[in-house]
Order: C-alpha cells, then sequence, then structure tokens
C-alpha cells in the first residue's frame, strides 16, 4: 500500500476512534448534572473530581488523538482510563451492557494499536521531532 494512503487511512482512523470520545465529553457537558448523578448512582465517590477529569480526558485526550499530538502516551491513558470505565458501568449481563463491554474492549485494543505503532505521518507528533 503507498504511503500516502497509508497515512490517511491513519487519519481517518484517528478521527473516527477520537468522535466517540470527543461527543461523549461534550454531552457530559452539556448534561452536567445528570451525568454527575449517573455516576454517583453506580457509588462512584468524588464525583466532583472525577466528572471533571473524564470531561478532560474525553474532550483533550480525543483532540490530541484527532490531531496526533502525544499520541501514544494519551493512547495508553484512554487504555488504562478504560479499565475503570467497563468494570464500573458495563458489567451488568444484559445485552446493552454486553455491547458496551465489548466496544470498550475494542477500543482499548485500537488505543494499544496507536500506542504500538503511532499516529502516521499526518500528526503534529511527526512535526513535533522534524
Amino acid at each position: 500500500m503507498q504511503d500516502r494512503v497509508k497515512d490517511l487511512l491513519a487519519l481517518a482512523g484517528r478521527i473516527l476512534l477520537a468522535t466517540l470520545f470527543v461527543l461523549s465529553g461534550f454531552g457530559k457537558i452539556m448534561g452536567y448534572p445528570g451525568t454527575a448523578a449517573y455516576m454517583r448512582g453506580h457509588g462512584l465517590p468524588w464525583v466532583e473530581v472525577l466528572l471533571p477529569l473524564t470531561i478532560a480526558m474525553e474532550l483533550g485526550g480525543g483532540l490530541g488523538i484527532v490531531l496526533g499530538f502525544l499520541t501514544r502516551p494519551i493512547a495508553l491513558l484512554f487504555f488504562v482510563f478504560l479499565i475503570p470505565v467497563t468494570l464500573v458501568f458495563h458489567t451488568a449481563g444484559d445485552q446493552a451492557n454486553t455491547i458496551q463491554l465489548l466496544k470498550n474492549i475494542s477500543i482499548m485494543g485500537a488505543m494499544l494499536q496507536l500506542a504500538a505503532f503511532g499516529p502516521g505521518a499526518l500528526a503534529l507528533d511527526k512535526l513535533r521531532r522534524a
């Protein structure tokens, strides 16, 4: 496969992967009280700290992935972030949670791929090294 095609595919993959997190972070801002109540309902402590950190991770990390900025460390952070998120919110045995569980496992795999192989040539990480 030509290098230019690989670079475009890597960029498209980063955008598609990060869309979930950027939209989710924005949704948490727009529905802040409801999200805080949802988190409390799942027994999470320190929601007043965890919710802003979650929003920062999803929005900031998502945009970092899109731009290819600090891609490898952000991908590893997302991998680690998704472990407790998955265990707390998606382990009930119903079909919807099973789908969410499998989605998160798949995303974790994609984050490991990004951490291992990097963002591709169309990324701010590449400009920083040049």
